[in-house]
C-alpha cells in the first residue's frame, strides 16, 4: 500500500479557501446551533416543536459536511465530484444560514432593529417602508419582487456561463469573493442581529402590497415565510451586498452578462425598501462588506496558497531526506 505524508493525507493540501470558509462556519453554526435547540427544549419554550426537525437539519448538515471532506480525500480525481465541488459552496450558503438563525439568539440576545428603525427615522424623517407604500401598484410590486428573486440565481448564472467557457480560473476568483463577502455578513449577523421591518413594525403598513400581484411576487412571499422563526438577518442587507458583488465580477469577468443584469441590479435597493425587507441603513451597511470582500479575496487566495505550497515543500524534502510521518 502506498504510503503517503500526514500532511498530504489532510484537508488543508487540498481545500480551497472558499471551502475552508465554509466548513469552519459550517463547523461553528453546527455547535451552536444544537446549543440553541437543547436550550429551547430544555425550557420549554414554543419554538421547542420545532426542536426535532432542527436537529435532523443539524444532523443532515453535518454528515453532508463529513461526506463531503472525505470524498475530498477520497475520490477528488472523480469528474463528476469535481463538478459538484465546484458549486458546492452555494449549499454551503444554505446550511450556514439556516443554523445560524437557529444560533444567534445564543450567541448575541441583544436584538438592534429598533436602532435600525430610529436611524431611518433620523436620516429621512420618517420611516422609508412606510412612505414607500404610497406607491403601491400590483405591477410594481411585481416588478421589484422579481429584482428580489433574480438575487437567488444571478451570481449561478455568471458562475455557469464562466464554467461553460471553461473560464475556471475566473470561476474560482467569483466564487471565492462571494463566500468571503457572505462570511462577512454572516459575521455581521451575529454582532447586528436584527429582523426585517414587516416583521418589527407590521401595525405600522395600511397598504397590502401583495394584493393583486402575480406569480413572482406570490414566490418571493412563500420564499420569505420559509425563514426560521427566530430571523436575524437585517443588516447588512446580504441581498445588496451579493447582488452588487456580482454586478461587479460581471464587469470583470462577463461585460455582456453586466449589462443584462444592470436595470435589475439598480431596483433592488428600491425594491427591498418598497418590500419591507430592509431598512435603509441595511443597504448602507452592505457596502462594507463588498468592499472588504474585494479587498481580502486575492490577499486571502494568495496566503492560502503560499501556506499550502510552504508546506507541501517542507513534506517533499523531508521524504527525500528518508523522513516521513
Amino acid at each position: 500500500m502506498k504510503k503517503h505524508t500526514l500532511f498530504a493525507n489532510t484537508l488543508l493540501q487540498t481545500l480551497r479557501i472558499e471551502e475552508l470558509i465554509g466548513i469552519v462556519l459550517i463547523t461553528f453554526t453546527i455547535i451552536f446551533a444544537s446549543y440553541a435547540n437543547l436550550y429551547l427544549m430544555m425550557n420549554g419554550s414554543n419554538a421547542s416543536q420545532n426542536v426535532a426537525v432542527n436537529f435532523l437539519r443539524i444532523f443532515t448538515s453535518g454528515l453532508l459536511t463529513f461526506l463531503f471532506c472525505r470524498s475530498i480525500l477520497y475520490h477528488t480525481s472523480n469528474k463528476v465530484f469535481q463538478f459538484v465541488r465546484d458549486f458546492l459552496p452555494v449549499l454551503f450558503v444554505l446550511i450556514i444560514y439556516y443554523n445560524l438563525q437557529d444560533a444567534i439568539f445564543i450567541l448575541n440576545p441583544r436584538d438592534i432593529h429598533h436602532t435600525l428603525i430610529n436611524l431611518d427615522g433620523k436620516l429621512f424623517g420618517i420611516q422609508p417602508t412606510v412612505w414607500a407604500e404610497r406607491f403601491y401598484h400590483p405591477r410594481l410590486t411585481d416588478w421589484f419582487s422579481f429584482t428580489y428573486l433574480n438575487y437567488y440565481f444571478m451570481t449561478l448564472i455568471l458562475l455557469g456561463l464562466l464554467y461553460l467557457k471553461q473560464r475556471y480560473d475566473d470561476f474560482r476568483v467569483i466564487v471565492a469573493t462571494i463566500m468571503i463577502g457572505y462570511f462577512i455578513g454572516f459575521i455581521s449577523y451575529i454582532i447586528f442581529p436584527a429582523s426585517s421591518p414587516f416583521l418589527v413594525i407590521p401595525e405600522a403598513y395600511e397598504v397590502d402590497i401583495w394584493k393583486d400581484t402575480s406569480f413572482f411576487s406570490w414566490l418571493t412571499y412563500t420564499i420569505v415565510d420559509l425563514s426560521p422563526h427566530r430571523v436575524r438577518d437585517a443588516f447588512p442587507s446580504m441581498h445588496n451586498a451579493i447582488v452588487l458583488l456580482t454586478l461587479i465580477l460581471a464587469w470583470r469577468y462577463h461585460r455582456t452578462y453586466f449589462w443584462i443584469q444592470l436595470p435589475l441590479a439598480i431596483s433592488l435597493p428600491f425594491a427591498t425598501v418598497y418590500l419591507r425587507y430592509h431598512y435603509v441603513v441595511d443597504i448602507i451597511g452592505a457596502i462594507p462588506v463588498i468592499a472588504l470582500a474585494l479587498y481580502l479575496t486575492p490577499r486571502l487566495v494568495l496566503r492560502w496558497r503560499q501556506f499550502q505550497d510552504k508546506n507541501t515543500s517542507l513534506e517533499d524534502n523531508l521524504g527525500e531526506s528518508g523522513v516521513n510521518f
